[in-house]
């Protein structure tokens, strides 16, 4: 490997660190929003305090949520700088303006609302108090609608053109709204609602365990299980049409993730292998006979393109190949403990199992980790174009030296190993002490 090749990779892998440990906070914060203007209606309607205690300690995760997401969200702005300088000054027409549309209608209106939020209960009126919440809500919202707009253009390009070798919009509504923005928007809303739900059930199930008589850990892990029993089903559908989407307009990378090396018809799907790339085939392969053509064509006998299709360059196997199953796996646990909780609680259980408890404490992070493997497929799966036709990741690279990216990169991972711990002890620790009215 040539020293710039290896520079290349660490550049990779230190955005890669950044931006997957800044994922982990707006994938719980997202629809956790909305979690607490759920706690704030049910408080204003019942008058029962219990309810404003849930929603006050859930601000108070919520909040460090927030300031966990800001801080790490900030280091990534900088490696546009200093380790991809020729992205932006190639795509930046397009990039710069959707970036600058997040801080202006979605970070800014979080910020503002997030102080009413947090510190104006005893200043504003409790309506108030709820819009403010809402509003806080919005924002989220807005902010993973940009942000995915700018993914999803780079996954799919669509409305550009060039002006004096310039790229340029030339239609803002399809770079907007180009051909996988609405699949990706809609799949990363229920992951964050995975995520959220299983974070307030794993720990209030937490609680319960250490207090099984408190009524409050008792509601919303009720309300998480409930919202995760639902989200679950609709995000294995939704995950579907993504990838039939997908298959459409990056048929590379869906025969990487199905690990399809020979363009072929009626193609096995594999449950287990390990991806060999040097040879090009799967070792200690476990199929079903025809099952991707049916899953991804709805036609046993129907042609998929392998990935001699894209020779020589196309999407690193293994990664993908693993990365999904992970992902498919956890989702298919994810709604066999759901429906399990959502059951036993329908026949009126006013405390689950304790087994079942054990299994949401456990599965407190989950959401993380379908989260992660989610991503791996969809960034790395675009390898080895940085936007999809336009510019080439090794185009965008900078000139920093393989040391001082490994220093930066160990830097990075030291820090963010401790982050990511304090951040899991202390929200850990706030549940555990459960809600004071």
């Amino acid at each position: 490997m040539t020293e710039a090749s290896e520079a290349l990779l660490l550049a990779r892998t230190q955005f890669g660190l950044n931006i997957a440990f800044h994922i982990l906070f707006p994938a719980i914060n997202v629809a956790l929003a909305w979690f607490l203007v759920y706690f704030r209606v049910r408080h204003l309607r019942s008058g029962d305090p219990q309810w404003l205690a849930t929603y006050k300690l859930w601000v108070r995760i919520f909040a460090l949520t927030f300031a966990m997401g800001v801080v790490s969200g900030i280091t990534m702005s900088f490696q546009f700088g200093t380790n991809w300088p020729g992205y932006m000054l190639k795509v930046g027409n397009i990039a710069g303006p959707l970036l600058a549309y997040e801080v202006l209608t979605a970070f800014f209106l979080e910020a503002t609302f997030l102080g009413v939020m947090l510190f104006g209960m005893n200043r504003v009126s409790p309506r108030v108090h709820l819009l403010a919440t809402v509003m806080v809500g919005v924002g989220t919202a807005l902010s993973a609608f940009w942000i995915l707009a700018l993914n999803s253009w780079m996954q799919t390009p669509a409305g550009h053109g060039y002006d004096a070798g310039q790229l340029i919009a030339e239609d803002w509504l399809q770079v907007i709204f180009n051909p996988s923005f609405p699949y990706r928007l809609v799949h990363m809303l229920l992951a964050s609602g995975l995520t959220a739900a299983f974070l307030v059930a794993g720990l209030s199930a937490w609680r319960l365990l250490r207090a099984p008589q408190d009524a409050g850990a008792a509601r919303t892990l009720r309300s998480g299980a409930f919202v995760a029993a639902v989200l679950t089903p609709l995000q294995i559908v939704a995950g579907d049409l993504h990838g039939l989407n997908t298959l459409e307009h990056q048929p590379a990378k869906i025969a990487a993730v199905e690990a399809i090396w020979h363009t072929q018809k009626g193609v096995p799907l594999v449950l287990f292998a390990i991806p060999d790339d040097a040879r090009r085939r799967n070792d200690f392969a476990i199929e079903v006979p025809k099952l991707a053509s049916l899953i991804l064509r709805h036609d046993a006998e129907a042609e998929l393109q392998g990935l001699d299709r894209f020779a020589p360059e196309h999407p690193p196997v293994a990664p993908l190949f693993f990365a999904f199953r992970g992902m498919v796996a956890i989702g298919v646990l994810m709604l066999a403990l759901a429906w399990t909780a959502a059951w036993c609680l329908r026949r009126r259980a006013a405390v689950l199992p304790r087994p079942l408890l054990w299994g949401f404490a456990a599965f407190t992070f989950s959401g993380w980790i379908a989260t992660l493997c989610g991503w791996l497929v969809t960034e790395i799966g675009r390898q080895p174009w940085l936007v999809t036709g336009i510019l080439r990741t090794a185009e965008a690279a900078g000139g920093v030296r393989e040391a001082s990216l490994g220093a930066s990169l160990t830097g990075y991972l030291l820090v963010y190993a401790v982050m990511l711990l304090a951040y899991m002890v202390v929200i850990t620790h706030i549940a555990g002490e459960g809600a004071k009215a």
